[in-house]
């Protein structure tokens, strides 16, 4: 299931925060949700195959991720025994000029493991784990109605531009410490560490990098 697009996940467990992993229970299941390590590359790769396709690499948020390495400490993914069956990342940004702030997503979650509370649980842990490294604010392009439950607002966006067309009412921003997109104008741009590399690569050679 993907949620850049839209969601239709259930409630979120509350999760912990501030650990290499959690063990997050939803709907009478456990997962485990820790940081994204180079042997998950395959295998998160084809869960954003699935969930958004090719074009994935097409959109608006993709032109601030491309080249560019997530925000340390928040690329996760979630697991059910040795199967990876989630995954959020999310990537460092200016929200306008000098203000700091991250790009969540892609959020995927497993076609057989819907509905079961789990992308809920990643954006739950993903904001705990931002906010206890004193990140200040987080934007997304996604399902207004489903994003709400977490604080995100079109309001917070409204004198931001994203690099790409993208519909006003999908983006959305999230304040973690009071005030820190008051004033947010301009466009975003990426603030990420770049992917080391000698020559131009595809964009999925860079998200394997990545």
């Amino acid at each position: 299931m993907a949620f850049e697009f839209s969601s239709h996940d259930s409630d979120f467990a509350p999760s912990a925060f501030g650990r290499a992993a959690a063990c997050v229970e939803t709907r009478m299941r456990a997962f485990d949700i820790r940081d994204e390590a180079p042997g998950d590359v395959a295998a998160r790769e084809a869960l954003l195959d699935e969930a958004f396709g090719p074009t994935r690499f097409l959109k608006s948020c993709e032109r601030l991720r491309e080249g560019r390495m997530p925000a340390r400490g928040l690329a996760l993914v979630a697991t059910d025994e040795e199967r990876l069956v989630a995954t959020m990342r999310m990537w460092p940004v200016f929200a306008g000029a000098g203000r700091p702030a991250l790009l969540l997503g892609p959020l995927a979650v497993a076609r057989d493991y819907r509905s079961l509370g789990l992308g809920a649980a990643m954006i739950e842990e993903g904001l705990a784990r931002a906010a206890a490294r004193n990140h200040r604010a987080v934007l997304l392009v996604g399902d207004a109605p489903y994003y709400a439950r977490f604080g995100f607002d079109a309001r917070f966006t409204e004198e931001l531009a994203m690099p790409g067309s993208v519909e006003r009412e999908r983006f959305l921003g999230l304040e973690l410490s009071k005030g820190a997109l008051d004033g947010a104008a301009g466009r975003v741009s990426g603030a990420g560490a770049r992917v080391a590399s000698t020559t131009r690569a595809a964009p999925r050679q860079l998200a394997q990098a990545a």
